[in-house]
């Protein structure tokens, strides 16, 4: 025999509103809980009654009302704050004290509400009303905080509230109440609103994106049923929130906010996963409106207050999403998001930055930490697959600014093969990655000499010849070499060129007197066996005309730019002249020097007096 016993009422009161009324005790069939007349309903019990009138419910009595929360509305930060919080309970003649953080219990517990304002500051679809007797006794103030006591967690916490045939909820409840205990619970469906959530619902599931012109049918529907706007949109949010995808993101959303907002601040760390959020959301095309709602609600943009580069914000945002896996969110590192961790390490490298290195060995800690603990391998994984593409950039980066900045460089066929199979796996990435990441910021570098230029110029051809397999690793490296050893003749010749000129010559600018000194040039590298085969004449004649212009900045120009603080000379010389800033650097350093200039007008030159 079960422990209680159930009526149930159901009908209509017109085209909107549906209600079931049920009482539920031990000797329910022999109770009469409601009587009808020609345009009321009313159900009651000792000292309590509800009644359905044709526009609005009035009540007196115990008891109140609860309903599934919506998402989106206004809650008290106490139930926010408590995940296993599902539903709205007003006990009649509550309210909150001041901050909202106790309940004020007064005897004025009768009032009235429209069927309009139910569905508007209750549930859009469906709201439950109820009233007892037995197990609370006093006056009603007494009775309602005896009620709240005893039922208030189950009713916020239950999962059987909706649109089910309350069986399960109205064991749940009346099993927290005494067996003298009778519990009468009246439930309104707004059916045109439920026609509409649930058309809306079923779209939104089979679709996610829905189709225009679905979306124009459920407006007709919206039209035809006169539902307002916002209760279109507070239906629409609900459903969008309750897709089992997007729940589990805004949730973990929703706590870190709640977190913040009982603390007052959010930090670097909370911000990062906040936004790595709204990325998942996009990727899985989770409406912006349900973000929106909780910053609104939770007030996050006053809470903000932090100065961070971009590129370290963003490199938080993907480390900090690998986490979210305990949360049951997808959050794997797509190709975007290591594209975009790629790109953070390029600027931060740039910038000599090294809190970008801090921010990854933090995450390494905490993954060592949850692992030990106990989390699934697959973070490990996951970071893994980051470190390995950061070891590739390292090396290729290392590689090519080698080959781009410093002298007397050998490329072997090992170099060539270790950079095609990071290319490869760059590649697989975004093919813009190879360029952006290794070419672009080399090929910009004021630095970046001539001989340089042409090495680095030649490999990024060369690569992509190699892929489309027409040239060989070997013919690449030969190429290379032929540079190389064009670049240590270029210096050799520069260095003996120069000295020849300071003791010999005095003169060197016609056709003549070149090719006297190119003889005896070419006999002195070779008794030194510094060089042995015939030098190319055009080489020559171009480190001839680069001493020319080393003079003519030596003597005219850079005296006049340290008169008269010029910075723009200077720099006017550095881009038009092709001799390479280090080596005009260097020069610039000797003549100081040489002339017990203080060096540091030089930095200030450099700087272009900045200071």
């Amino acid at each position: 025999m079960s422990k209680h016993q159930e009526i149930r009422l159901h009908g209509h009161l017109d085209d909107t509103i549906e209600y079931f009324a049920m009482a539920a005790s031990r000797d329910a069939y022999s109770r009469y809980f409601f009587e009808a007349s020609s345009a009321d309903l009313r159900f009651f019990s000792p000292g309590n009654e509800f009644i359905l009138q044709p526009e609005s419910v009035s009540h007196r009595g115990n008891g109140g009302s609860f309903c599934e929360y919506m998402f989106g509305v206004d809650q008290p930060l106490s139930d926010l704050a408590k995940t296993d919080v599902r539903n709205r309970l007003i006990l009649y003649g509550t309210f909150y004290k001041g901050d909202g953080g106790q309940l004020d219990f007064t005897p004025q517990t009768a009032g009235q509400s429209s069927y309009e304002q139910v569905f508007f500051e209750g549930n859009a679809t469906v709201n439950y009303f109820f009233f007892m007797t037995g197990s609370v006794s006093g006056t009603l103030q007494e009775q309602q905080k005896n009620i709240a006591r005893l039922l208030g967690k189950t009713l916020k916490r239950s999962a059987d509230v909706g649109l089910g045939d309350d069986s399960e909820l109205l064991d749940e409840i009346y099993g927290m109440l005494g067996h003298r205990s009778s519990l009468y619970l009246i439930k309104l469906i707004n059916k045109k609103h439920k026609r509409y959530h649930d058309a809306f619902k079923d779209l939104y599931f089979e679709y996610k994106t829905i189709p225009d012109y679905e979306f124009e049918k459920l407006q007709e529907l919206a039209d035809e049923l006169k539902i307002d706007r916002y209760q279109q949109e507070r239906m629409r949010i609900d459903v969008m929130y309750k897709h089992p995808d997007n729940q589990r993101i805004v949730d973990e959303y929703k706590n870190i906010l709640i977190e913040c907002n009982l603390k007052g601040s959010i930090n670097q760390l909370e911000n990062a996963r906040l936004t790595r959020l709204k990325t998942l959301s996009v990727r899985n095309k989770i409406p912006a409106a349900l973000f929106y709602t909780l910053d609104k609600m939770l007030k996050h943009d006053k809470l903000v207050d932090l100065d961070e580069q971009d590129y370290l914000a963003e490199t938080r945002q993907v480390l900090e999403g690998i986490f979210f896996a305990e949360a049951q969110i997808d959050a794997l590192i797509n190709s975007e998001d290591m594209s975009l961790l790629l790109h953070a390490k390029r600027q931060a490298s740039e910038n000599r930055d090294h809190t970008f290195e801090h921010i990854l060995l933090e995450t390494g800690k905490v993954c060592d930490e949850k692992i030990h603990a106990g989390a699934d391998l697959a973070l490990l994984e996951l970071f893994s697959y980051i470190i390995t593409y950061f070891d590739r950039y390292d090396n290729t980066s290392a590689v090519i600014n080698q080959l781009a900045f410093m002298e007397n460089v050998r490329f072997g066929e090992e170099h060539i093969r270790s950079l095609l199979g990071n290319k490869k796996a760059f590649d697989e990435l975004d093919t813009k990655l190879w360029k952006e990441l290794f070419f672009k910021q080399v090929f910009e570098n004021k630095y970046l000499g001539q001989f340089g230029r042409k090495k680095v110029v030649c490999l990024q051809k060369g690569l992509a010849l190699i892929e489309d397999s027409h040239l060989t690793i070997k013919a690449l490296v030969n190429q290379l070499y032929v540079f190389e050893k064009e670049e240590r003749l270029n210096a050799t010749l520069l260095a003996h060129v120069k000295d020849r000129i300071r003791n010999f010559y005095s003169k060197y600018n016609t056709r003549v007197e070149q090719e006297a000194l190119l003889v005896e040039v070419a006999d002195e590298l070779y008794n030194k066996g510094l060089h042995t085969g015939d030098i190319p004449l055009a080489q020559f004649h171009n480190v001839v005309v680069n001493i020319k212009k080393e003079a003519v900045y030596l003597h005219n120009l850079l005296p006049k730019i340290i008169a008269e603080r010029d910075a723009s000379l200077r720099e006017d010389f550095l881009d038009n002249s092709g001799l390479d800033r280090f080596y005009v650097e260097e020069l610039e350093r000797e003549y100081f020097e040489l002339n017990d200039l203080n060096l540091s007008d030089l930095y200030l030159i450099r700087k272009g007096f900045a200071d």
